[in-house]
């Protein structure tokens, strides 16, 4: 059924994208039981309803579908089986996997949980902090279509963006892949333009300025470029998200075959941002690997 209002929802990852994904299943009406390995993440789900659990498997025990926001994919293989998870959820209930993992591994997750009895969603996200917290990511899901159905209201009240992608794990995956190809390389780009510009004196706000009202533009250059040109920016995405999320996409033109040259190209950048200490930063600091390169 399409309504799953007032079912069960397990929830396990409550971080900064996953707590408010939660508790806005939360105020929708879901009663959601979540599970995070700092307890204390558990509080703001707690205030609006829901419950905490001391483990994964406590709280996939008699859901309706167990939805994992957690790091990668190698975590989510931890909470279904090394932690019990799996095992604990019912038999014919969802497995939801929203965080961001190779297509290849997607698809081996998928055909474990469905082997054991129970069902599988690869629904990765975008929109970052501030779509979990408004309930407006994008959600790419890909499912048989009667399970699509059957998580609709749920995935709703996580993301205002909900488009079903095909029917088969890891297809889901790939389209999150091809979103982060898409942000990495514009990031990159936005970069490479303004570290050219300081170079010969040309004030980079003034470029900003330019080329945001230009065919130039891109999402990337108007949300990052002033944090390019000031020091120390709140950190709303790590250059680390990127190293991780543009071997994905390696990863996954590899697997397919697909030649990502632009996309190799943007992940050298980022490990070398990385490695020269910026991996913790804001993204938009990888503005800063630039000058170090040769010509």
């Amino acid at each position: 059924m399409s309504d799953m209002t007032g079912q069960r929802i397990g929830f396990v990852g409550l971080g900064s994208m996953g707590g408010p994904m939660a508790v806005n299943l939360a105020r929708a009406g879901f009663a959601v039981v979540g599970y995070d390995r700092r307890a204390e993440a558990a509080a703001p789900l707690v205030a609006e309803g829901g419950r905490a659990t001391a483990s994964a498997a406590e709280a996939a025990a008699g859901a309706d579908a167990l939805v994992l926001m957690v790091v990668n994919a190698a975590q989510a293989e931890t909470v279904l089986f090394a932690d019990g998870a799996l095992e604990a959820l019912p038999a014919g209930a969802s497995v939801i996997l929203m965080a961001t993992c190779p297509p290849g591994a997607a698809a081996a997750l998928a055909a474990r949980v469905e082997a054991a009895g129970r069902r599988f969603v690869d629904a990765p996200v975008s929109g970052g902090v501030a779509g979990a917290k408004a309930g407006t990511l994008t959600i790419m899901a890909a499912a048989p279509a009667d399970l699509f159905a059957q998580n609709r209201a749920l995935l709703l009240a996580m993301g205002s963006r909900l488009r079903h992608v095909g029917e088969t794990a890891g297809q889901g995956a790939t389209v999150k892949a091809i979103n982060q190809l898409l942000c990495g390389v514009h990031l990159a780009a936005a970069g490479e333009a303004l570290a050219l510009a300081k170079s010969v004196g040309v004030d980079p706000a003034v470029v900003l300025d330019i080329m945001s009202g230009s065919a130039a533009m891109s999402w990337m250059l108007t949300d990052r470029g002033p944090r390019m040109i000031r020091d120390n920016p709140e950190v709303t995405s790590a250059v680390d998200i990127f190293v991780k999320d543009l071997g994905i996409v390696l990863a996954a033109g590899q697997d397919a075959g697909a030649a990502t040259p632009l996309a190799a190209t943007a992940h050298r950048l980022f490990v070398a941002s990385s490695e020269a200490g910026h991996g913790l930063e804001d993204d938009s600091q990888v503005v800063h690997v630039f000058p170090t390169l040769k010509a």
